[in-house]
């Protein structure tokens, strides 16, 4: 008992640490994006998801190099999406004093390209398993090895996703006075902030394996639980305050943005560092189809009458337990839908 408060006190804390070193990292992002003079869907779809989305980019890469727990860093990317799709635009949705607006460019450009980002990092996974193929061990599982030529595919669609914005950015002028700002200071205050995040990544990292060890269950469990929840929560604080302040498409535009960075970047990320990471692939496929499920929603919530309701913001908290509660059962062994997800008396 003893090991599971002290590592629950280890993740409040590492929570808080990043929680902290984002507030810095927002700051700056959006006083560089007004220097800049960036458009608010450019704003909140790159600069700020980006920013915001570098604690799930920290860990990719450090479960990779650090711990060898590629699969760890995967987990905690898909349940961090998972977090952002449902639980950040519903809680921003209570907190707006509004119902949360939407537009045809936020729907038919950004939702429609996080939807195609799921599809590709769906057939790079699909790419590891038919031409690097691993051995099965005794679970049956269809495994395949990530490679840098294959985890570039991603990235390039990333990079096409950022010639999109910048076309955006070229008819744009700034009406915000930025004769106060310093970009060198702003750049300075980032830095230290994307430090003060990886100080937070590396001790939910930490306590999502020792929770693996003590309870006997997968570290994909706390992965798509803890760590997600944790890193996801600068998402969350940027998308409410910008929802308060009756900023609704650049609240859900860092949800999207954020979203998209994290799967074609964040995942590749620790295998272009790494050079290989081995892909379970049996497990994969089911975790992308309950993203897959969950952009869909949302995506249909925001396409009626272009606003997100009280009622529709309730439904997706509801969808998200729901997500909890399966992938608890899955792991302890109450169900077994997805069969290579060992429960506990598999480890």
């Amino acid at each position: 008992m003893s090991d599971v408060l002290i590592w629950t006190l280890v993740a409040v804390v590492a929570t808080v640490i990043i929680w902290r070193g984002s507030g810095l990292l927002e700051s700056a992002s959006e006083r560089l994006a007004a220097y800049y003079q960036l458009p608010d869907i450019v704003q909140g779809a790159v600069i700020v998801a980006v920013g915001s989305s570098f604690p799930e980019l920290s860990t990719t890469v450090i479960s990779s190099l650090v711990h060898g727990e590629f699969e760890l860093g995967v987990a905690a990317i898909v349940g961090s999406a998972l977090f952002n799709i449902l639980v950040i635009p519903a809680l921003s949705g209570l907190a707006s004093r509004e119902p949360l607006k939407a537009n045809r460019d936020l729907i038919y450009k950004e939702a429609q390209f996080y939807m195609i980002a799921v599809a590709v990092l769906t057939l790079t996974f699909s790419f590891a398993v038919i031409y690097q193929p691993l051995p099965s061990d005794t679970d049956g599982a269809i495994r395949g090895e990530l490679t840098r030529y294959i985890a570039l595919i991603p990235v390039a669609l990333y990079g096409l996703y950022l010639f999109v914005q910048y076309q955006d950015t070229l008819d744009h002028e700034g009406a915000v006075d930025t004769r106060e700002i310093r970009p060198g200071r702003e750049w300075g205050m980032l830095a230290l902030s994307l430090l003060v995040i990886v100080i937070g990544v590396e001790g939910l990292v930490r306590a999502a394996i020792n929770f693996g060890e003590i309870f006997n269950t997968p570290s994909f469990l706390w992965g798509i639980t803890v760590v997600a929840a944790g890193t996801s929560i600068p998402d969350a604080f940027v998308s409410i305050r910008a929802a308060r302040n009756g900023r609704g498409i650049t609240s859900i535009a860092n949800v999207l943005g954020s979203n998209t960075f994290d799967l074609l970047v964040c995942i590749p990320a620790g295998v272009l560092i790494a050079g290989t990471a081995a892909i379970n692939f049996s497990i994969a496929a089911p975790m992308m189809a309950s993203l897959t499920a969950a952009t869909v929603v949302l995506f249909l919530m925001m396409r009626t009458q272009m606003t997100l309701s009280k009622r529709e913001c309730v439904a997706l908290l509801v969808i998200y337990v729901a997500f909890l509660i399966w992938i608890s059962a899955e792991s302890f062994g109450v169900l077994d839908w997805v069969p290579s997800l060992p429960p506990a008396t598999a480890n």
